[in-house]
């Protein structure tokens, strides 16, 4: 069932052609990474980033927390910067204040992932945007990649894909 929130969603990021070619590659691209480094991704539960990042992972994806005051959040070792990960990360997910963007961006090409991810708040950086291109990496900018999952992936999963809800196997009759 497709609800209001679903029509907002698909009237504002299908809006012009460029934003509609936008959200399908971010659908695929959802559908193919799995794992995630967030950047400035907080202790704090009740921060947004700790919320995304929670929330990524119960989706399946591998979350990589990326604070250096930190050594461990939603249960995963955190590391101090996107260097120190001794593993292959799919997507950087980026919360942090727009005047560090630059610093996050050099590392994020220095290990290669398939997309960067500037989360809302983060500002727009046309001249990081082009340093991505430039590499072959894919940069979103402006748009949260909880919602984008949750309208293009999570809400568009088939009915018989979902666990079954438990139905009585005898019928009660009252007379």
């Amino acid at each position: 069932m497709r609800t209001t929130f679903n029509t907002w969603y698909d009237n504002k990021m299908r809006s012009t052609p460029e934003l509609s070619q936008e959200t399908d590659h971010i659908e695929n691209l959802l559908k193919e990474i799995k794992t995630i480094a967030i950047v400035g991704i907080s202790r704090n539960k009740h921060k947004d980033s700790h919320y995304v990042g929670r929330y990524l992972q119960n989706a399946g994806y591998t979350i990589i927390p990326v604070n250096p005051e930190a050594d461990e959040i939603l249960g995963q070792k955190a590391y101090p910067d996107l260097i120190s990960i001794p593993e292959q990360v799919d997507a950087v997910d980026v919360f942090i204040k727009p005047d560090y963007v630059h610093l996050v961006m050099n590392q994020a090409l220095e290990i290669d992932p398939k997309a960067i991810w500037l989360q809302l708040g983060t500002g727009t950086h046309p001249e990081q945007a082009e340093r991505a291109k430039q590499a072959g990496v894919f940069m979103i900018q402006n748009r949260c990649i909880k919602v984008d999952h949750q309208f293009l992936i999570r809400d568009s999963k088939n009915p018989s894909e979902e666990p079954e809800i438990f139905q009585p196997t005898c019928n009660l009759t009252i007379n």
